[in-house]
């Protein structure tokens, strides 16, 4: 045998004793891979059959049992309480602020003045914070046709200037004087003050009592009652 042949049979021998591919997968490992799928598959398969077992042979269960409790409360008071602030009265008050500032100057021999005349305009709301209706203020009969309120004191809820009708008329400062900017600070609020007494003087106080004594009847003969007596907390 020539050393060519010799050659020949040693690389047929290397090829059949060679190792497979990496890349190819043996058989045992192929049989593993497939039973741990199908496992897989079995579990989903059967945790969705169980469950659809267990909804098709349970009946459907009845809703919970509810009980509804309404408790009474005293219509009256929770319908007078809802109009809360009631403005039962307003008025428009003017008036004329002359408010002057004396300044003794040159070692207090001169008398100088520094003085502003305002036009003020204010509105002037008065009514019932009846949201401090009390239980107490509300007394029905045995009848259950006629209630007695017992209404708060009307009070003053704002004195508001007008600023669009408020105005400075004059504004004079002596040669002499220094001038008080908040000269026209003072005479706003002083004109507010004034304003609100002015209304009170006028009668807003009496009116509003009235106003909101007919309002109060109305509203609780629409619940029901047929006699209505409001009077008010001293």
């Amino acid at each position: 045998m020539n050393e060519d042949e010799t050659s020949a049979e040693e690389d047929a021998r290397d090829v059949a004793h060679a190792e497979p591919s990496p890349s190819r997968v043996t058989g045992p490992a192929l049989r593993y891979g497939a039973i741990g799928l199908l496992v897989l598959v079995g579990g989903c398969l059967g945790g969705v059959l169980v469950r659809w077992v267990a909804m098709a042979l349970s009946p459907d269960e009845p809703p919970p049992a509810e009980v509804i409790e309404v408790r009474p409360t005293p219509n009256v008071i929770v319908a007078v309480r809802d109009l809360a602030r009631l403005e039962s009265a307003s008025y428009h008050v003017e008036r004329v602020i002359d408010l002057e500032s004396r300044q003794r100057r040159v070692f207090g021999l001169v008398e100088a003045e520094d003085s502003i005349l305002l036009v003020a305009a204010a509105d002037v709301v008065a009514g019932v914070d009846l949201s401090q209706l009390r239980d107490t203020d509300v007394v029905i009969d045995a009848t259950g046709r006629n209630a007695t309120i017992t209404l708060p004191p009307v009070e003053i809820f704002s004195a508001r200037l007008d600023n669009e009708r408020t105005y400075v008329h004059t504004r004079e400062t002596d040669l002499l004087a220094r001038r008080r900017e908040s000269l026209e600070t003072r005479a706003r609020r002083e004109a507010e003050r004034t304003l609100e007494q002015a209304a009170i003087d006028g009668g807003i106080i009496a009116r509003a009592e009235r106003n909101a004594a007919r309002t109060v009847e109305t509203l609780i003969r629409s619940l029901g009652f047929d006699s209505v007596t409001v009077q008010f907390r001293e």
